[in-house]
């Protein structure tokens, strides 16, 4: 694929937005461009990534303690999507948020809990919030005292909280992966309390303080060479905070330095420096939207299960057939779905949250395997159709995205993409064949009575 429709195709991204930002918060713009890795083991990693199709990205820090939109709020932005209360200075409102590191005291903080819980609803890999924008850091760091190891949750065993998520998810064979944000709205060397904080940016000119931009550099360098090296075997640095860029102001933190190091503690590693196309963002990520359509490149889509990042107090769920009916079609697009959960201040994953991804794994335990390890085929959408490739390419799979108030009729209906002449349709619960024909280029599938009214989606396996 040429660059010109390359860039046609990422531009499109923008355009089918899946839902609206207005609680969401702030969306990234999507890269335009993809370069694609050359490290062998880099490579093998990110087929593997491909293989699993469906991972979790939690959100947790001090913003979970009131149950608000993550570190946004101490953002001096002017946004209808950023709440922050009216009757009281800026300057006393960060003083109020950033003084929330005294109150988050997660005493129920159960990672296994949460691991058995994403293992349940069929997930295959993680993405845990190391560090957020506010700079409050859920691991112990020894560059800073804004942490929860050093709160008032500093004398429980797992106040260096991490490592006991990472080991929890790496004990259920979850690939493991860290977010970290890459400005630190905390800082004194990236907030510098000397100026006002007029948005998300760098306060300050760093041309004019040179040194002081090298010390938040080095801050940033050490923090993650802490999470590579202290914390066991790491798939993913998922870096966020895509205007820390080298063409914006000159927030340049190195990022050839930044990736050596962390490649040599964790070969192999899969960098996604997100939104900064080029060899350190090994596969792109549009957040709440799929795009309109098809991809070759590596990608998933950052999507929540509630309307927000985080855990907030009375949220608005989505169904566990919305969930499915979406990671069908981004895996038949060709990406992975990584569906936001945010654990609550007490350290659990509710239980309204709890139920929802027991229904989405009990799907996921009888259709799965028309989802994991595949890959696109040049058909991929028909009707209320979506279809997903074995990886000897000849092996079909139809998953039967179920329309919002409907159920499964006596016929699923479908063009392109005709079995072989005499071959079988199976269903992927039973194993077991159904009746079909073709005519033309259209197939009928005729469903049994069992299915008929049903008010669960479905997939059908067929030789192609």
């Amino acid at each position: 694929m040429n660059n010109l429709k390359h860039i046609a195709l990422f531009a499109l991204w923008v355009l089918f937005p899946l839902l609206s930002t207005a609680q969401v918060g702030f969306v990234h713009k999507q890269s335009t461009e993809y370069e694609k890795p050359t490290d062998p083991q880099v490579l093998n990693k990110l087929d593997k990534w491909q293989d699993m199709k469906f991972g979790v990205l939690m959100h947790w820090g001090i913003y979970s303690v009131p149950g608000i939109v993550e570190s946004w709020s101490i953002c001096s932005e002017d946004e209808d999507w950023i709440p922050r209360d009216s009757t009281i200075t800026y300057s006393d409102y960060k003083k109020w948020y950033f003084g929330l590191s005294q109150k988050f005291n997660p005493s129920k903080f159960d990672p296994a809990q949460w691991a058995d819980v994403m293992k349940n609803a069929g997930m295959k890999y993680m993405v845990f919030t190391s560090k957020h924008h506010d700079g409050f850091c859920l691991f112990d760091s020894k560059y800073t005292d804004f942490s929860i190891a050093k709160g008032p949750f500093k004398d429980n065993s797992k106040a260096d909280a991490l490592k006991y998520v990472f080991d929890s998810f790496r004990k259920d064979n979850f690939m493991i992966g860290a977010y970290f944000s890459k400005p630190d709205w905390h800082s004194q060397d990236y907030w510098w309390d000397y100026y006002a904080t007029p948005n998300r940016n760098v306060n300050y000119v760093i041309g004019q303080h040179p040194q002081k931009w090298e010390q938040f550099k080095t801050y940033v360098y050490n923090q993650i060479d802490e999470i590579m090296s202290r914390y066991g075997s790491v798939d993913i640095l998922w870096l966020d905070g895509g205007w820390v860029a080298p063409e914006n102001h000159g927030q340049d933190i190195d990022m050839p330095k930044i990736a050596t190091m962390a490649r040599s503690k964790q070969p192999g590693l899969l960098i996604v420096d997100r939104t900064i196309h080029g060899k350190y963002e090994n596969y792109q990520t549009p957040e709440q939207t799929i795009p309109a359509v098809q991809l070759q490149n590596p990608w998933e889509s950052g999507i929540t299960l509630t309307d927000n990042w985080g855990w907030v107090k009375n949220p608005h769920y989505k169904t566990p057939e919305k969930i499915i009916s979406i990671l069908m079609e981004v895996v038949a697009k060709g990406g992975n779905l990584l569906l936001g959960v945010g654990p609550t201040p007490e350290g659990l994953i509710d239980q309204p949250a709890v139920e929802r991804l027991q229904q989405i794994g009990q799907w996921m335990k009888k259709y799965g395997n028309a989802i994991y390890n595949t890959r696109i085929t040049p058909i991929y959408h028909s009707n209320d159709v979506w279809f997903t490739a074995n990886k000897n390419k000849k092996t079909l799979y139809a998953l039967y995205s179920l329309p919002e108030g409907k159920s499964v009729p006596a016929i699923i209906e479908w063009e392109g993409n005709i079995p072989t002449k005499h071959g079988k349709i199976k269903l992927v619960d039973s194993g077991k064949n159904v009746k079909w024909k073709a005519t033309g280029n259209k197939v009928q599938v005729f469903m049994p009575k069992s299915y008929i009214g049903s008010t669960e989606s479905l997939a059908l396996e067929f030789n192609h």
